[in-house]
């Protein structure tokens, strides 16, 4: 079924005020509910459509959005609207954006480099020191042995081998009803995000040359985490948000939006300068390309977080780590065992391995199956505390 509908969304300007209006048309594809044979499709894929029975070039169009798994919003030319009746019928074919698998493919190529056996690779044990519980400022009271242990471990990191937390996912999510219908979604951190909060803050106050990354596989994590520091006195002035440049405006949390670049109709990065002063970043996995195309060098950042790292493809998390990571770059890679990509598009990828993540890959190797507490901390999931 196809339908066409009106959406208004608002304009961000620098100014940081919604003052424009934009009425845009998109066309929704209503696709079937069973999901062995419904397309998996993403924001920025592709739509084509020709009049059925009809030998004319196809309109193309932009998939804005996926409602409900089953719903698609569509962005078409003018082209399209001009010859569009109620009662036409057409043939369509949904094709994928390539750009997220280029990156992974030239990520991957990047990570073949000797420089990145001791991250991707890492064998013999290494000699590690811990931070003492003297070395660590004003360390959050709420935490718990195991907690503090982990932050201490990170606080020691210098260069490879990773250091791997084990836990929930980082994000609580749950839903608060507000009256008899109102549902208002809560998002917390879990023991997992808590870690990585703390251990942010303290590398922040600690090293005053610092410069952390901190990657997920989700928009919605990174602006949490970015949230729940922001609570802990991190300014707005040594943070910054870097987004997909078409992620749409109205899913970015108001708290944030100060710590973002809009420009015209889609999101951006500040100059090179502006952005090597930044003391924490967030970013998505694969849009952490941009912050090395913008010239953000390898080595320019003292750690790298790569939360969540279990519920992503391994060449996507990687991208970070490939374009800008060196040997003196301390990494942090948090994930869930027992937890994998379920959203694997190719037959023959999932049965080749490509479920398996890069934190599970790790989970299973020499140096961490023993869970040495100077590589790993495995935290308990019962009585999930949230923060």
């Amino acid at each position: 079924m196809m339908q066409q509908f009106i959406e208004e969304r608002g304009k961000y300007k620098n100014s940081n005020k919604f003052d424009e209006k934009d009425e845009k048309i998109f066309v929704a594809f209503e696709i079937d509910s069973i999901p062995e044979r419904r397309p998996f499709l993403l924001s920025r894929d592709f739509a084509s459509v020709r009049p059925s029975g009809r030998e004319v070039n196809p309109f193309q169009g932009i998939i804005y959005r996926v409602v409900k798994s089953n719903l698609v919003l569509v962005e078409f030319g003018e082209d399209f609207h001009s010859q569009h009746y109620a009662a036409c019928k057409y043939d369509v074919k949904f094709s994928f954006n390539r750009v997220c698998l280029k990156r992974a493919h030239q990520a991957i190529a990047a990570a073949s480099d000797p420089l990145f056996r001791n991250f991707l690779f890492p064998a013999g044990c290494v000699a590690r020191n811990s931070c003492t519980a003297s070395q660590l400022v004003s360390i959050d009271r709420n935490l718990d042995m195991e907690e503090a242990s982990a932050v201490r471990q990170i606080l020691s990191l210098q260069g490879p081998p990773p250091y791997l937390v084990d836990g929930p996912i980082s994000i609580i999510t749950r839903e608060q009803l507000l009256g008899s219908r109102r549902k208002t979604i809560m998002r917390e951190l879990s023991r997992t995000g808590m870690v990585v909060r703390e251990a942010v803050l303290q590398i922040y106050r600690t090293f005053s040359k610092c410069r952390i990354l901190i990657c997920a596989p989700t928009n919605s994590t990174c602006d949490v985490l970015m949230m729940r520091l922001k609570e802990k006195d991190i300014p707005e002035s040594d943070m910054f948000r870097a987004n997909a440049a078409f992620r749409e405006l109205d899913e970015v949390p108001d708290d944030i939006l100060p710590s973002c670049l809009y420009e015209g109709e889609c999101f951006s990065c500040p100059s090179l300068q502006k952005l090597q002063k930044f003391k924490v970043i967030f970013s998505t996995f694969m849009s952490s390309f941009r912050l090395h195309n913008e010239g953000i060098m390898t080595g320019h950042f003292s750690h790298i977080f790569l939360v969540d790292a279990s519920f992503a493809m391994e060449p996507e998390t990687i991208v970070p780590l490939a374009y800008l990571a060196d040997e003196r770059t301390a990494l942090v890679i948090t994930g869930t065992t027992g937890n994998g990509p379920g959203w694997v598009r190719s037959k023959i990828a999932r049965q080749n391995g490509l479920t398996t993540s890069c934190f599970a890959r790790l989970h299973e190797s020499k140096l961490y199956c023993s869970l040495d507490p100077k590589f790993i901390t495995k935290l308990k999931t019962w009585g999930e505390k949230i923060g």
